[in-house]
């Protein structure tokens, strides 16, 4: 049994497919994915987020994605390919983990998140931008 947090993430990585910044983009370019931001809203307005994303705060994925849950949303389908991500992979590493265990057939996390996706100069849509449209 994990002993700390950063056991419990190394113990999710571990379980889980860990897709690099590249095989992210090349995943959203054949739009057959699902990608879900994890981050608070509060980190979306400050940092922006990968255009296209679902926004799913982490306090909320398992009852959004669990289709007998009364909160299901429709985004959110077992039989789809769903990436996650977040800030810097950890908790979407663990929430990668836990969809697996709600019956989610493909899922994998964008290792090193948005800090990770920004460094290799991928595109981030800012809440401004979103807002002008």
């Amino acid at each position: 049994m994990a002993s700390s947090v950063t056991e419990m993430i190394a113990h999710a990585r571990a379980q889980i497919r860990n897709l690099s910044v590249a095989e992210v983009a090349e995943a959203l370019e054949s739009g057959t994915v699902t990608l879900i931001d994890l981050r608070e809203p509060g980190e979306i307005a400050r940092d922006g987020r990968v255009p296209g994303a679902v926004l799913a705060p982490r306090g909320m994925l398992e009852f959004w994605a669990d289709p007998a849950s009364p909160h299901h949303r429709p985004e959110f389908d077992p039989a789809a390919t769903t990436i996650l991500y977040c800030a810097s992979g950890g908790r979407s590493a663990l929430a990668a983990l836990a969809l697996r265990e709600l019956g989610y057939a493909d899922v994998a996390h964008l290792d090193g998140g948005l800090n990770a996706w920004k460094e290799h100069g991928r595109p981030v849509t800012l809440q401004a931008e979103e807002e002008r449209r």
